[in-house]
């Protein structure tokens, strides 16, 4: 029987099994898609399967840079205790540093890693480690200088906040300090024209909004609105925040200081964003015990 894309997307999709994983069960069981299912079972190839609906909100973020170019990328296991693996933590270092090479986390996931795809890799490494892990993305940034800063580093390299900085001029002490700021303030944007429009929109409206409460009049109101939407903006753009390192000083003023231009920024965060279901401890107990 022909073996189909078709076939194998629906096998690896039902087992968590890596592409050619999948491919070689559909050929050795003639098509038979539940008789390939058991096939990878009995080969300890689809044990991912029963771990893929788990929540993998923990993990790391790894940080490569090389010359001016420096990738940032996330993978997430279930538990802090797997990122404190070794052999996980091997694992990232490794993909982050295939990532200097590709463009998007699609490529990246298809990238060899040891002689295999790096999402055939997660997948042999959820049946041997036994938690859910995923690629969840990565984020590449490109500057005369680019500097790196992990923070709450779990090893070299990698931990639970990776930031990136581009630079013009400078050195990589200045570097470094502002990546510090960013990775302990989090702005929003490097400007006030890095900013999402519907991001300044929506607070100008919560604003509007607070102000015509006062009851005041509106010529009051509409300076009201352009005083907070200034510290608004100052407070969420990194080149107008306050330096953590001198508040005397804006983070552009500082970097002026230095002869340095910031022309750039990457912070990412290990589950930031993700949505993490709450049980109480004797339904953790109880779901332990059910494997």
């Amino acid at each position: 029987m022909a073996i189909t894309a078709a076939m194998v997307k629906e096998l690896r999709e039902s087992t968590g099994a890596g592409m050619m994983d999948a491919k070689k069960a559909l050929v050795e069981n003639d098509g038979d898609m539940e008789a390939a299912v058991d096939w990878l079972r009995t080969k300890g190839l689809a044990k991912a399967a029963k771990k893929s609906g788990r929540t993998a909100a923990e993990g790391l973020v790894a940080v490569v840079v090389d010359g001016g170019k420096g990738v940032a990328v996330e993978v997430n296991s279930e538990t802090d205790f797997v990122a404190k693996n070794g052999e996980f933590q091997e694992m990232v270092a490794g993909i982050a540093k295939a990532a200097l090479s590709v463009d998007t986390v699609e490529e990246l996931a298809e990238a060899d890693l040891g002689g295999k795809s790096i999402a055939n890799t997660l997948t042999d490494k959820i049946a041997t480690i036994g938690e859910n892990m995923t690629l969840r993305r990565m984020a590449k940034l490109e500057g005369e200088t680019v500097v790196s800063y992990v923070h709450n580093a779990a090893t070299d390299g990698m931990g639970k906040i990776g930031v990136l900085v581009a630079l013009t001029g400078g050195d990589e002490a200045i570097g470094k300090q502002v990546a510090m700021h960013i990775a302990a303030v989090n702005p929003a944007a490097l400007s006030e024209a890095d900013m999402d429009p519907a991001i300044v929109e929506k607070e100008r409206q919560v604003q509007i909004d607070i102000a015509r409460e006062s009851g005041k009049p509106e010529q009051v109101i509409e300076k009201m609105i352009d005083g907070r939407m200034k510290k608004f903006v100052a407070e969420s753009t990194l080149l107008n925040q306050q330096f953590v390192v001198n508040p005397d000083l804006t983070v552009e003023a500082a970097a002026k200081e230095a002869g340095a231009t910031i022309t750039g920024f990457i912070r990412v965060e290990v589950g930031e964003g993700i949505e993490v279901e709450k049980e109480d401890f004797a339904a953790e107990v109880a779901k332990a015990a059910q494997g």
